[in-house]
């Protein structure tokens, strides 16, 4: 009867892997659109404006940069221009200069189509409020009570960095922290990023001891290897205020990340840039609150 079972399974399996044969899917091809990546902040620096050309899914090319183009933001009073980097074509940088809380902006492009024919980009996005400052960050091991997060990964001891600071009692307050580790930034990509929504600790000073008395857990904001970290290593964390809209983008981009367009999300990420049958991507403005701490090893 054994011998019999076997039999089965080694036909079973000799059918399965004989009669395959590949499926071949169709992807169908859309217009060409323009691809915009644009940034402003209240930091005094240089903000960038990437722009781009779409491409197939499954195209191999080198992107195609959008060259030429005018772009420049406004709050109805100033109007602040993104100069393209000649050696970075599609790159294109303001001088330094800071926004200001709590204002909407314009985000304009215009691109030559033909000699006659230019096409209109706009984008609009108001600067949110943020925090004055943060009163410290602290990196020590996680020490949650009863929970279930790992303070041990791969034989190594995770160190987590926690900023404490009073929240706005705004509710609708979302963070995404950027985080430097001897001025390298360590979150250079939107996949890389976390989000933390303040919710029902809005008016909290948070991680402190009101906070904590109501059987809340602390938070943090990033998490690194123990040996990955020397002691004088300078960490600094930036708390960007995202305005609302921008965190269902971040959600659709990272639900569509990958390569496998079968395993992605079943539709193109949402997108600010109009018109949306012309152009994709995001005009992002935030407020972003730094701090700054030293490793020293003293837990």
């Amino acid at each position: 009867m054994k011998n019999w079972y076997k039999a089965l399974v080694f036909f079973g399996l000799l059918l399965a892997t004989s009669c395959t044969e590949d499926i071949v899917i169709d992807v169908e091809k859309g217009d060409t659109m323009f691809g915009v990546e644009a940034y402003f902040s209240d930091e005094m620096k240089r903000h960038e404006a990437i722009l781009s050309y779409t491409a197939d899914f499954y195209n191999q090319d080198e992107i195609r940069m959008v060259s030429g183009a005018t772009v420049y933001i406004t709050d109805g009073v100033d109007t602040i221009v993104y100069h393209e980097d000649m050696e970075n074509r599609g790159h294109y940088f303001t001088d330094s200069v800071a926004g200001k809380r709590n204002t909407l902006y314009r985000l304009c492009i215009d691109i030559s189509a033909t000699d006659d024919e230019s096409i209109q980009l706009f984008s609009e996005s108001m600067l949110s409020d943020n925090i004055d400052h943060i009163d410290s960050l602290v990196i020590k091991p996680y020490n949650g009570y009863n929970d279930t997060m790992p303070t041990v990964f791969f034989d190594d001891t995770i160190e987590w960095v926690y900023p404490y600071f009073q929240s706005l009692p705004d509710p609708n307050i979302t963070y995404m922290p950027l985080i430097y580790k001897n001025d390298t930034l360590l979150t250079d990509s939107l996949i890389q990023q976390s989000i933390i929504p303040v919710g029902g600790y809005a008016g909290y000073y948070i991680n402190g001891p009101e906070m904590l008395a109501a059987n809340n857990k602390e938070i943090p904001i990033y998490y690194f290897r123990k040996s990955t970290l020397k002691v004088g290593d300078r960490i600094r964390a930036g708390l960007q205020s995202i305005p609302l809209d921008y965190l269902y983008f971040y959600y659709s981009v990272a639900m569509s990340s990958g390569s496998n367009p079968m395993m992605g999300a079943p539709a193109n990420v949402t997108t600010n840039i109009q018109p949306s049958d012309k152009a994709t991507g995001w005009f992002m403005t935030t407020s972003v609150t730094s701090a700054e701490t030293v490793f020293l090893d003293n837990y």
